[in-house]
């Protein structure tokens, strides 16, 4: 075990120790969560403030500090037991949850290290083991939710190591300033938060899920990492002949309740769960939520850089809600029908993909588009093989579009365009290579097939600033390239968009390529940039389509 590269690297982010190849809580952590796991007779751990001294407790026999931890989390676990929630439910969580909740996490060192032995056994020449998966390592993990479960126990009773956590810009993973949050500043929307994780926990005490979760960190190669190979740059759009791909407008609805099964946007801070575990209350954080593991991959995936996205497959829904930001609500039990894969994970898949938060005006610069639209190509590729970790590379030479190994001697994955050989394919070898490539998702282990299209909505708008119409077609153009069949857009009724059915129905019925979209929406932003407009985009551009289509009309 401790020549392990994937134990060294989060080991010191795990409150466990390791000695003989055997991860263990040090003794009095034992003796505590064995007094907690047989019931406040034994504990006395039966209020929320005798249990934030249990915390403390712990964390001193760990050697960690608890003034590192928000000062006001100890009223903020004594506000929400001992005052909001009703005294019976209380007394099940003192007299049941927090004892299963100790049980698990003296499994802890037992479920890493059968975590650790199974880890090269998962996708035969891929490490799918937990480790930190830094900022330009592509990589996955592969999680048990069990696995999960002890580790966001953990997180409640705040026992991960924090002060070397922000020299790796990894986010919070405690629950201090979630708690301390809701003593800060009470809002019926952060109890609905932290509602939804106490129903998680209670859900997984009673029948704990036996399936699988993953976790991967995408990159889009930027031009510095490999003098040959760079990113899509602004002449690569420009020049793409790529079909646009359906565009499906949905005026009502949520992402997380389609039915398509497409790849579902989370519009994410770089810090993947953003402000989750403090007073965030919008979609990201939401989503977190409702399914509270996402946040396991808050514990070893630092921050976004431009040219990355991280996707998560598998992450079950737990919890029913209503309203958004401040009318957020808790709403009760979610049974999660989604079927499995081959790797006992659920058919949800959830890319995190970080927009811009800049002044509105930056937005139309060509440089932020470029960024932009990169940042979703990254999120939406398709995975083509194996967990080959897979980055982006354009080759100057053919113009192909390939995804990258973290493995130096496995060779590039090539995409339809070509064959596997760097020719081009006729439409005969198109269709062989196609039938292959679908054998090949069915019958070894990729993740995602070709008929998956994206779930989003209005990414990076609102507070960050973005363009409703612009990101719409940014996203567009992003699925479009990452051969994606179809994106639902849910509009959340944003008047901006309202008509964003038209736009898109026109655009198609002219056969318009990614090209074409990317260079008439350069043109619009130089002019909005150089005040020659203050048109929204859809306003701009389908008025001058009306009435001079073959002048407009990109060849």
């Amino acid at each position: 075990m401790e020549n392990r590269d994937d134990l060294n690297s989060i080991l010191p982010y795990l409150p466990l120790l390791i000695r003989s190849s055997s991860l263990y809580w040090p003794p009095r952590v034992v003796e505590a969560l064995k007094a907690m796991s047989e019931g406040p007779t034994h504990s006395r751990v039966d209020s929320g403030e005798v249990l934030w001294q249990a915390i403390s407790d712990m964390r001193r026999s760990l050697s960690l500090s608890a003034r590192l931890l928000s000062p006001s989390a100890p009223q903020g676990y004594a506000l929400l037991f001992d005052e909001l929630i009703h005294e019976k439910d209380s007394k099940r969580w003192f007299g049941e949850i927090i004892p299963a909740l100790a049980r698990l996490l003296l499994q802890l060192p037992s479920l890493l290290e059968m975590h650790f032995q199974s880890a090269d056994d998962v996708v035969g020449g891929v490490k799918t083991g937990l480790r930190l998966l830094e900022p330009q390592q592509a990589g996955i993990v592969f999680l048990s939710q069990e696995l999960i479960g002890a580790l966001l126990a953990c997180a409640f009773f705040c026992l991960f190591p924090v002060s070397n956590r922000g020299a790796k810009d990894l986010p919070v993973i405690n629950f201090d300033h979630l708690f301390a949050s809701l003593y800060e500043s009470y809002s019926e929307s952060h109890e609905s938060k932290i509602r939804c994780i106490m129903h998680y926990f209670e859900r997984v005490c009673s029948c704990m899920p036996t399936g699988t979760v993953s976790f991967e960190r995408k990159i889009l190669p930027a031009e510095f990492h490999n003098s040959s190979t760079t990113a899509p740059d602004a002449d690569f759009w420009s020049k793409s002949d790529i079909s646009l791909c359906a565009f499906k407008v949905h005026s009502s609805g949520l992402i997380e309740d389609q039915s398509d099964n497409a790849l579902e946007v989370d519009f994410a801070n770089k810090y993947l769960g953003g402000g989750s575990l403090n007073r965030g209350c919008v979609q990201e954080e939401i989503r977190f939520m409702i399914n509270p593991e996402l946040i396991a991959g808050m514990l070893f995936l630092p921050r976004m850089d431009d040219n990355e996205a991280i996707e998560i497959v598998g992450a079950e829904r737990f919890s029913c809600y209503t309203g958004y930001a401040s009318s957020f609500r808790f709403a009760g039990d979610y049974i999660d029908m989604k079927t499995m894969d081959a790797f006992k994970r659920r058919r949800t898949r959830i890319v995190a993909i970080d927009a811009l938060c800049a002044p509105k005006m930056r937005h139309f610069k060509d440089a932020c588009l470029l960024r932009e639209t990169n940042k979703a190509l990254c999120g939406f590729l398709i995975q083509r093989k194996s967990w080959q970790n897979q980055n982006i590379f354009i080759d100057k030479g053919d113009n192909e579009i390939q995804l990258a190994s973290d493995d130096k001697d496995s060779a590039l994955l090539h995409t339809e365009t070509t064959t596997s050989h760097g020719t081009p394919l006729d439409e005969t070898n198109r269709e062989k290579h196609a039938s292959s490539f679908v054998r090949d998702v069915e019958g070894s282990y990729c993740m995602d097939h070709e008929d998956v299209g994206v779930a989003t909505g209005n990414w990076g708008c609102g507070v960050f600033g973005g363009d409703p119409e612009l990101k719409a077609m940014i996203q567009w153009l992003a699925a479009s390239q990452a051969r994606r069949p179809f994106i639902s857009y849910y509009t959340f009724g944003a008047q901006a968009l309202e008509n964003l059915d038209q736009v898109t129905k026109w655009i198609i019925s002219h056969d318009w390529t990614v090209g074409d979209l990317w260079n008439m929406m350069l043109e619009y932003s130089a002019q909005r940039l150089y005040k020659q407009t203050n048109l929204g985009f859809f306003s701009w551009l389908l008025p001058s389509l009306s009435t001079t289509n073959e002048a407009i009309s990109p060849s």
